[in-house]
């Protein structure tokens, strides 16, 4: 088959290398600026598209005459999609038989929109949905499910952990949902739902975001940590002025009775490497953490339990 590229990032540089591979015809790549925590960038997607003699284009905004222009005597009949920076218009998707296959992490309709796999571990969710859609121009994470596996989720999942098995997964089940359009062009595993009750959207979410809040509970903090490490810039409290990237953490069992302010050093373990800071509601224990360039154990930086984080 014919099949056009509209996206970013490393899910959609191997999606389009495995298709290659299998003898689909790569019509046309078109792509945009990465964001901090892709891997490839457009360099990577020009020196393949020049490699294969593929037609480029590098654009903030899929306008329809651009890619009738790019894919002029081509006749693409399908294309696929994964983290583009901007909505496309149906104008675009019609230009398809088969339309626009769009690659989500997350269990549509819920979960729609941005950073959703960091929203779902925020939020304590079981499991994360990863979904291959029909497009439906102009509108967000909409139109008919193809293909949809799910990722168990727990209070230690990190956020790379995601990444990765989206990394691994999206490749086989995009390739799957173009075998199955190509024998039915009417197939669906699933018509979302257009009930707004039955939608979650979710919104960016930025490196400030992940600042701290040691009056929350010890959940909702070791949730936010693991939603904000890797590939991330991290979770942060500050010291004494001095900015801590705090990279893993984990719950532990505390018996101690006590009384203190959120955000306190309780206790500065050298055996184990463990700094157990008192939340809202729980302990934690820090193990991992970046100070001015520094990364390593946290029992190494704390000295004393007269530190207090904010």
């Amino acid at each position: 088959m014919r099949i056009g590229v509209i996206g970013r990032s490393e899910f959609v540089y191997d999606t389009m290398k495995k298709l290659l591979e299998l003898g689909h015809e790569i019509a046309f790549i078109v792509t945009a600026k990465a964001a901090p925590e892709y891997t490839v960038t457009r360099d990577d997607f020009q020196a393949f598209a020049e490699k294969n003699n593929i037609p480029f284009l590098y654009d903030p905004r899929v306008k329809a005459q651009k890619i009738i222009d790019i894919t002029s005597g081509i006749n693409a009949e399908i294309c696929i999609s994964v983290n583009y920076s901007g909505v496309i218009e149906q104008e675009v998707v019609s230009l398809f038989p088969l339309g626009i296959l769009n690659a989500h992490g997350g269990d549509l309709p819920k979960y729609r929109g941005n950073a959703c796999q960091a929203w779902a571990i925020i939020n304590g969710e079981e499991r994360i949905g990863l979904c291959i859609h029909q497009m439906i121009g102009g509108e967000l994470d909409s139109g008919p499910i193809i293909e949809r596996d799910f990722f168990p989720l727990d209070i230690n999942t990190r956020i790379k952990q995601v990444y990765e098995w989206i990394e691994f997964r999206i490749p086989d089940m995009m390739i799957s949902a173009i075998m199955n359009l190509s024998r039915n062009s009417r197939y669906a595993l699933e018509i979302q739902s257009t009930d707004p009750q039955y939608a979650l959207r979710c919104y960016p979410r930025i490196p400030d975001d992940g600042r701290i809040e040691w009056d929350k509970s010890n959940i909702e903090i070791i949730r936010l940590i693991n939603a904000s490490s890797e590939p991330y810039s991290g979770a942060f409290t500050y010291n004494g002025g001095v900015k801590i990237i705090i990279w893993r953490a984990n719950l532990i069992e505390h018996k101690e009775k006590y009384l203190a302010v959120p955000g306190q050093i309780a206790s500065i373990d050298k055996s184990t490497g463990n700094v157990l800071v008192i939340t809202g509601d729980g302990i934690i224990a820090i193990t991992e953490i970046e100070v001015e360039g520094w990364r390593g154990n946290a029992s190494i930086y704390f000295k004393s339990i007269r530190n207090r984080l904010k």
